[in-house]
């Protein structure tokens, strides 16, 4: 396939494929995934072990690059890290040694940001993440909880065209992990931030999200693509209220039910 560069804003996965081995050991982990994500979305990835989530994320974060197909940012090509995509792991992973504000302010320091722009971003950050009480803490002082704001906050500081998160919250215990997705929305509506998120839970997803996702595995593929119409213009929407729509209940079987393989379309 030939391909030529597209002049097109957000980020474009172009027929991406990916294999592992060769000859009789070779595995195709990832088949045809072509997907636009649109500034200013929060796309959830549903499906279970294997269907290759993690995968199409570290080829998206730069870290893996496709056997074959091409992916855009903005019209250019993305095949290795860089500032425009942020990532946000399972473990917080800040730097021991560091205070919370320090953490933020890293990324910037290696981008050779001028001292008050970093200064005025780390101010704005904490603020937002609600951790300015916080800043001087070194990272084992600090909550489950608040280490994931403080890594949020660290990527954000980068101001990156795309946030992937991959099942940031599955750590943390049950009350925590709902604040967190609480506050994670806000400041998605805040920040307009494209955000990638990867997850095996279905009501995670769909309180979340405003696109939802489906992959299966043998290879990984995207099955449902689609609107999540629980949270279409949901800013002010409490997690309680969706839940007592009367389509959630439905979307949630159906969901369910899809990421088993069953032909269910929603």
């Amino acid at each position: 396939m030939i391909y030529e560069e597209k002049q097109e804003q957000g980020i474009l996965l172009d027929g991406i494929g990916l294999t592992y081995g060769k000859g009789a050991s070779e595995r195709q982990v990832l088949q045809n995934v072509s997907l636009k994500l649109e500034p200013g979305e929060f796309v959830a990835v549903l499906g279970p072990s294997g269907c290759g989530k993690t995968s199409l994320l570290n080829i998206l974060a730069g870290y893996l690059r496709p056997t074959r197909g091409m992916l855009t940012i903005n019209g250019k090509r993305h095949t290795r890290p860089d500032p425009e995509v942020g990532v946000v792991f399972q473990q917080a992973n800040l730097f021991p040694w560091l205070s919370l504000a320090r953490n933020i302010e890293f990324g910037m320091r290696m981008q050779n940001l001028p001292k008050a722009r970093r200064r005025e971003r780390v101010a704005y950050f904490l603020e937002l993440m609600g951790l300015e009480a916080s800043a001087k803490l070194l990272p084992h002082q600090l909550s489950g909880g608040m280490k994931q704001r403080a890594a949020i906050a660290r990527t954000l500081a980068n101001d990156p065209e795309i946030v992937l998160l991959d099942e940031p919250f599955s750590a943390l215990d049950a009350l925590t992990r709902e604040n967190m997705q609480l506050h994670l929305r806000e400041i998605w509506h805040k920040t307009g931030k494209c955000m990638f998120f990867i997850t095996h839970d279905v009501d995670e997803a769909l309180l979340l999200s405003s696109r939802l996702i489906v992959m299966h595995p043998d290879p990984g593929r995207v099955v449902e693509d689609f609107a999540n119409p629980l949270t279409e213009g949901a800013a002010d929407l409490s997690f309680a209220r969706i839940r007592s729509s009367a389509d959630y209940s439905r979307l949630r079987e159906q969901l369910l039910a899809r990421m088993d393989g069953v032909n269910t379309l929603i």
